[in-house]
C-alpha cells in the first residue's frame, strides 16, 4: 500500500498535467487548419484505467465533463488491444456535436492484459460534412449537421483501417486538411502514452497510479471546501436563449441549486423542452458548463479530473434544451447553449456570493461558418471550409472591469491571426478592432466586443450562429447589461446594408462584406 504524501503529490499534479499539455503541443503542430493550429480548438487528456480523467489540459472548457463520456462509449463498444484507436463524434454516443472528433486509445505496460490508463483528444473539425460548409447549419434534425461518427476503431493493433478512413474522407468537403488533423491526433496521442510508459519506467506503475487517484480524491476534497464555503440554500436562477432559428424566441434555461453542506445539487428540470432548430445541448455539455462554473470560482487551482465531479449531482429531464434526445440537432448547443447554461448557473451561484461572482460576459461564440471554391489561382481551384469564433466583452465582477476583446467561460479558443486567414482563404479582413462603449455601464464597466469585417473574394456559403443579439448579457448589483451584438451584410450589387438575425445562412459573392459586432460585457455595481 503506497502512502500518497502532499509534496510529491503536487510533484505529480504537473506530471500529469505536463502530459496533457504536451499532446495539445503536438496536436497544435502538426495539424493543418487554422482552426486547430490558430485557434487551438482542441481539448487532451489522460484517464485512469476505469476511464476517470486523472488531468486535462487548460485548453477548451467545454470538453470538460464531455471527454470522460466519450471514453465510456469507446470501453463501452471495445476493448481496446495495443496499437488500437476508436474514433467518435456522435453527441448521441460520447461526443458533443458532430465537428468536434475525439479520438481514444489505451496504454499497456508488460505483464498485463488490459489498459492500465487512457489517453484522448478531441479536435474540432472545420467541415465534417452535413448541409452547409463548416457543419454549423441551422438544421432541423442532426442528420443535417454532418456526418455520424458512433464508436469504432480507426486504428486495429496499429494498422490504419482504410475503410473507415476513406468513408469519413468521402463525405466531408476538405478531405485532405481532415487526414492531416487526423493524423496529428493520432501523433498526440502517441505522445501521451510515451510520456505516461516514462513514468511508470520511473517511478513503477504502482506509485503512478496511486498518485492518480491521490489527485482526483485531492480535486474532490478541495472542490467540497468550496462548496462549504457557500451558505447553505436553495438558488435559483433563469436567462433565455435568442432563438432556435427555426421561429421559437426566447428560449428559457432554469437552474435551481441546492446547497447542502459540502454538496450541490443542481437542478435544470424546469428548462425549456428541446426546441426544432440546432440549440439543443445533449447531457454531457450541461454536465460540461456546470463543473467549469463551480470550478472557476474556486480560489485554489485544482486539477480537472473526476474527483471534482463528485459533489455534485446534476439533474436534467430528457428531452429539454439542455438534455436532448435523438434526432435533435445540436450543433449550436455545444458552442451557444453551453454558454447560457454558464450564465445561469454563474447567476444563481452570485446570490450566494455577491462578492465572488461577475456579470456575464459576452455569452455566446459567434460562431462563423463559409466555404466555396477558392478561385484566385484559376489553374489550382481547390475547395475550402472554415470555421472561427469570435471574442467580445467579459462581465465585470466586484473589483474589477471586465476584459475586451476575448472569449470568454466554454471557449477559451484563441484569436485567428488575420494573416493565416487571408493566407488559407479567399477574404480579405476590412476591420479588426475593438467596439467602443459596447460593454455594461457600472461601478465596474463590463469589457468591450469586437468588430470583424470581411470582404469576400470570391462567392461562398456563409452561415451564422450566435447567440446575445435580443438580449444584451446581463449586469450585476446594479450594473447594465451588456449592448447586443450584430451583423450586417453589405452587397456588391445593391450597395445596401441589411442587418442579419443571430442564426443565418446566405450566399454572398465577390466583393460583399459582412461585418460581425460582436456583445459587450455585463456591468457590476451601479455607477457613482
Amino acid at each position: 500500500m503506497i502512502t500518497v504524501n502532499a509534496v510529491k503529490l503536487e510533484v505529480f499534479k504537473h506530471l500529469f498535467q505536463a502530459v496533457a499539455e504536451e499532446m495539445g503541443e503536438t496536436l497544435r503542430r502538426t495539424s493543418h487548419s487554422p482552426n486547430i493550429k490558430e485557434r487551438r480548438d482542441y481539448s487532451c487528456a489522460i484517464f485512469d484505467a476505469d476511464g476517470k480523467t486523472i488531468a486535462q489540459a487548460e485548453h477548451m472548457p467545454v470538453h470538460l465533463g464531455s471527454m470522460p463520456q466519450s471514453v465510456a462509449e469507446a470501453l463501452k463498444q471495445f476493448t481496446l488491444q495495443p496499437g488500437d484507436a476508436v474514433i467518435l463524434n456522435d453527441p448521441y454516443h460520447g461526443g458533443t456535436h458532430l465537428p468536434d472528433i475525439t479520438v481514444v486509445e489505451g496504454v499497456f505496460v508488460d505483464g498485463h492484459e488490459d489498459a492500465v490508463f487512457y489517453v484522448a483528444n478531441r479536435a474540432h473539425h472545420a467541415d465534417v460534412g452535413g448541409i452547409s460548409p463548416g457543419s454549423l447549419p441551422i438544421a432541423t434534425e442532426m442528420f443535417q449537421e454532418g456526418l455520424i461518427i458512433p464508436p469504432i476503431l480507426l486504428k486495429q493493433q496499429g494498422v490504419m483501417n482504410d475503410g473507415v478512413l476513406q468513408l469519413i474522407l468521402r463525405n466531408v468537403r476538405t478531405p485532405e486538411e481532415r487526414l492531416s488533423d487526423l493524423s496529428a491526433q493520432l501523433a498526440a496521442n502517441r505522445v501521451g502514452i510515451r510520456r505516461l510508459l516514462s513514468y511508470v519506467r520511473d517511478h513503477g506503475l504502482q506509485t503512478v497510479t496511486a498518485y492518480a487517484r491521490g489527485l482526483q480524491d485531492y480535486a474532490e476534497r478541495v472542490t467540497r471546501s468550496l462548496i462549504e464555503d457557500i451558505p447553505d440554500g436553495t438558488y435559483r436562477y433563469e436567462d433565455f436563449l435568442d432563438d432556435d432559428g427555426q421561429g421559437t424566441h426566447h428560449i428559457p434555461i432554469r437552474v435551481t441549486i441546492e446547497i447542502n453542506k459540502d454538496h450541490a445539487t443542481v437542478d435544470f428540470s424546469d428548462s425549456a423542452g428541446q426546441v426544432a432548430g440546432s440549440v439543443n445541448a445533449v447531457r454531457a455539455i450541461t454536465v460540461s458548463a456546470t463543473f467549469y462554473a463551480f470550478r472557476a470560482v474556486v480560489d485554489e487551482e485544482i486539477p480537472s479530473n473526476e474527483g471534482g465531479f463528485r459533489p455534485l449531482t446534476i439533474i436534467t429531464r430528457p428531452g429539454t434544451i439542455v438534455d436532448a434526445t435523438m434526432p435533435a440537432a445540436v450543433a449550436g448547443g455545444n458552442v451557444e447553449t453551453s454558454q447560457r447554461i454558464v450564465d445561469v448557473v454563474l447567476g444563481a451561484l452570485a446570490q450566494a456570493l455577491p462578492r465572488k461572482i461577475p456579470a456575464a460576459g459576452q455569452g455566446t461564440m459567434n460562431n462563423l461558418t463559409l466555404g466555396g471554391v477558392d478561385q484566385r489561382d484559376i489553374s489550382h481551384p481547390r475547395a475550402v471550409a472554415y470555421y472561427e469564433t469570435i471574442g467580445g466583452g467579459a462581465g465585470a465582477g466586484p473589483t474589477w472591469d471586465g476584459v475586451s476583446g476575448v472569449h470568454v467561460h466554454m471557449s477559451n479558443t484563441m484569436n485567428t491571426p488575420i494573416e493565416a486567414l487571408e493566407r488559407e482563404l479567399p477574404l480579405r479582413v476590412r476591420r479588426y478592432q475593438i467596439s467602443r462603449k459596447s460593454g455594461g455601464v457600472g461601478k465596474f464597466k463590463g469589457g468591450d466586443g469586437i468588430i470583424r469585417t470581411y470582404e469576400f473574394l470570391c462567392p461562398m456559403t456563409v452561415t451564422l450562429l450566435s447567440e446575445r443579439r435580443e438580449q444584451g448579457p446581463y449586469g450585476l448589483a446594479g450594473g447594465e447589461a451588456g449592448k447586443p451584438g450584430e451583423a450586417w451584410l453589405t452587397t456588391i450589387h445593391s450597395k445596401t446594408s441589411t442587418k442579419l438575425p443571430g442564426k443565418w445562412h446566405g450566399t454572398v459573392h465577390t466583393g460583399d462584406v459582412l461585418e460581425i459586432r460582436t456583445p459587450g460585457g455585463g456591468g457590476w455595481g451601479k455607477k457613482d
